[in-house]
């Protein structure tokens, strides 16, 4: 069992129950899902700009990637309906906390200039979005085997009702929010 998820169960719930006063633990907010995707604009033109995108997010997330699909057509952008357009990993349990652990501890302080992430990227349902820039802040890929720099978002999912809980949460896992 991961490190986190430990100490979510030992001492992240005591902390949460003691600052917003719940009953039961049930009702302290817990990590649901984290979800990876990564658009790739240029895959309308070059397909293995695709694939490698692909490969950066299965190295990275430790899971098998799905190709995401446009939705609709865009003229503007000469994309049609139903053409592969990016990739997404949805990570849960185990694999979903030991994300977060290299997330936190080895990517994210590897990022130029960091000051900590935007603690304002909350939803109002207690979900948390992160934009990374480049896929090279994560130790697993390697540097001479990048074709191009491309960012994605992760999305924290919570049980949460409210930011404020999610924030916490989240602050309990030490993610690095900005002062």
């Amino acid at each position: 069992m991961s490190r986190l998820k430990d100490l979510y169960k030992n001492e992240i719930v005591d902390a949460m129950t003691k600052k917003f006063g719940y009953k039961n633990v049930m009702e302290v907010p817990k990590l649901d899902k984290i979800v990876i995707n990564m658009g790739v604009g240029e895959a309308k033109d070059n397909a293995k700009a695709l694939e490698s995108a692909v490969r950066d997010m299965e190295i990275i997330s430790g899971q098998k990637a799905v190709l995401t699909k446009a939705k609709n057509s865009v003229a503007n952008f000469k994309i049609r309906e139903g053409m592969n357009i990016g990739c997404k990993v949805t990570l849960r349990g185990d694999k979903m906390y030991e994300f977060l652990d290299r997330l936190v501890n080895l990517a994210l302080p590897r990022v130029r200039d960091f000051r900590g992430v935007n603690p304002n990227a909350f939803d109002g349902r207690g979900n948390y979005a992160l934009g990374i820039k480049e896929q090279l802040i994560f130790p697993e890929i390697e540097y001479d085997k990048v074709d191009k720099v491309r960012g994605m978002d992760v999305i924290f999912v919570t049980t949460a009702n409210t930011d404020e809980e999610a924030r916490e949460l989240l602050r309990l896992f030490n993610m690095p929010f900005a002062k």
